[in-house]
């Protein structure tokens, strides 16, 4: 989701990407404009190593929803547009399309593309795939992000069948899409994983098994996953049948998972890393290398609150933990990697309105931190609730920096809260995303990166029952927000913006969730890799246009 992982998620979504293969914007423009004008100079061994601290969850794309499955899948699938090196659609397994006068009905005209088995990539792959995600049956928690189409969400919620749905095979290369109303970032859209086209045949043959190993999934992208050992890496192949393979330089592309960032370090300085990402004491070391490079990313990290919980589920409570530690020494001490303390739920820098002014600017900081008045709103919190003692778990990632943002929280929590403690329980990063989407936990260090290029992205993630909530909050007017502005307002984009503020206001005051900070990542890179795309939503990087120089 990132996503992201939610794009996701992001979605955004992962610690993980602090040891992730990282990029700069500028260089890897350059890098990919280079390539294009100079393929003769790409002489060395096209293979590429990179460093991930997370196993892959899943290459079901529409059952994946993290950071790290998203990254995976961005490179060895493709939907009917992919993300270019500006963050624009360029045309991908559609090579045109043509939009209705309403603005409501899309239709795709796909190109000759194959499978990696050698079967053709059909509209009815892309039927396929979207009515299984909403399918109810199927259990997506992405689904939402598609009810934007025609019946989608009846369909979803089982009060239509799937053959319903506003997607239609007119012939084997073209694709309809109705919409229930114009939507201006759909085009975008159809790049996220959701949005992929699925074998129909191979997934049934795999059954359960779909998308769990490398040889039960099939591939339409530019590369391959040609072996994934779980728990240690995986390997990305050149893929021979990619209608585009020409553009593809790489041949190879190997990643391990190494969750600690001493030994990440380690394995660049002795040459089997061409890209690593660095945690605060490296960052200090490595700030003059020629290599480093740093950014700030549009993903967000919080504490995410269990309302259902008896402490968690009184206001006072969840706003004094949302005030009472310094993010300051968490972005600058902890971090110390170009990420900024986020008093907000829309990134800043990430998208702007009809008026030209960032989203942040408008809204400004909505929940800070003011340890005085966490105090007030605790004692409050504890005569309202009648205890004085509470006890809680944090859920936690088992990457290295999550580890050390773990326990600083719990020290400052515990700290300015008198009365509370915090237990830390750190997960592989699968297992603990499966405990959050059960609500089987009580606080939850987590984030979000954008899916696609709109405050949206970020909030509608807590409406009620939401797909991504996994809070139990819930709010009738904060519902009603998001929905007038996903549709009744899409005719008038002011209006649409200003109720997307007056939400984020909402989740401010109510706070199921607690903003942490704003993403920024150091990384070292070798001067020879180029070329390596870095997206602002969606996934979090292309490697299609990258190359050994």
């Amino acid at each position: 989701m990132k996503k992201k992982l939610s794009l996701f998620l992001v979605l955004l979504l992962a610690v993980s990407t602090f040891l992730a293969a990282c990029g700069g914007k500028k260089e890897e423009n350059a890098g990919s404009e280079k390539q294009t004008e100079k393929p003769a100079e790409t002489k060395k061994e096209q293979v590429l190593n990179l460093l991930e601290s997370s196993e892959i969850p899943s290459l079901d794309s529409v059952l994946a929803t993290d950071a790290v499955s998203f990254n995976v899948m961005n490179n060895v699938f493709e939907g009917l547009y992919r993300l270019d090196k500006d963050n624009k659609p360029t045309p991908g397994m559609a090579e045109s399309h043509e939009v209705s006068e309403d603005g409501k009905v899309y239709t795709f005209k796909l190109r000759d593309a194959k499978w990696s088995n050698g079967d053709p990539v059909t509209a009815h792959d892309f039927v396929y795939a979207w009515r299984k995600a909403l399918d109810p049956n199927t259990g997506a928690e992405y689904a939402y992000i598609m009810y934007d189409i025609k019946n989608a969400e009846e369909v979803n919620t089982g009060k239509l069948p799937v053959d319903q749905l506003g997607v239609k095979a007119l012939d084997d290369k073209t694709l309809q899409v109705e919409l229930k109303n114009p939507v201006p970032y759909f085009l975008s859209l159809t790049s996220f994983a959701t949005f992929y086209p699925q074998n129909e045949k191979f997934v049934k043959e795999q059954g359960d098994k779909y998308g769990l190993e490398a040889n039960t999934t099939v591939y339409n992208g530019p590369f391959v996953l040609s072996e994934w050992k779980h728990e240690q890496g995986w390997t990305y192949k050149k893929n021979p049948n990619y209608w585009d393979a020409e553009t593809v330089k790489l041949e190879t592309i190997n990643v391990n998972i190494v969750k600690d960032n001493a030994t990440a370090v380690n394995l660049y300085e002795t040459k089997k890393a061409d890209r690593v990402g660095l945690s605060a004491e490296f960052v200090d070391k490595y700030k003059n290398d020629k290599n480093f490079k740093t950014e700030l990313e549009a993903s967000l990290f919080w504490l995410r609150m269990n309302t259902k919980n008896e402490l968690l589920s009184n206001v006072k409570a969840r706003k004094a933990i949302a005030m009472a530690f310094d993010k300051q020494g968490i972005t600058d001490v902890i971090l110390n990697n170009g990420s900024v303390p986020a008093n907000y739920f829309v990134p800043k820098g990430f998208v702007t309105g009809p008026n030209g002014k960032d989203f942040r600017d408008e809204n400004g900081d909505l929940l800070t931190t003011n340890v005085e008045e966490a105090k007030k709103l605790w004692a409050e919190a504890k005569q309202e609730l009648g205890k004085d003692q509470f006890t809680i778990e944090l859920l936690n990632y088992d990457s290295d920096s999550a580890k050390k943002i773990g326990e600083y929280l719990k020290e400052q929590l515990e700290t300015n809260l008198e009365g509370l403690t915090v237990n830390i329980k750190q997960q592989p990063f699968k297992q603990k995303l499966e405990l959050e989407s059960k609500m089987q936990y009580d606080l939850s260090f987590s984030g979000w990166g954008p899916d696609y290029q709109d405050p949206m992205t970020f909030i509608d993630l807590w409406v009620t029952d939401g797909a991504h909530n996994q809070t139990g909050w819930s709010n009738a007017e904060y519902d009603k927000l998001v929905k007038d502005a996903k549709t009744t307002l899409l005719t008038d984009l002011q209006a649409r913006w200003d109720a997307m503020l007056q939400a984020e206001k909402i989740v401010a005051e109510e706070a199921p969730v607690a903003p942490i900070y704003q993403r920024g990542i150091s990384y070292l890179e070798r001067e020879y890799v180029k070329g390596i795309v870095s997206h602002q939503f969606g996934a979090d990087y292309s490697y299609k246009w990258a190359y050994i120089e």
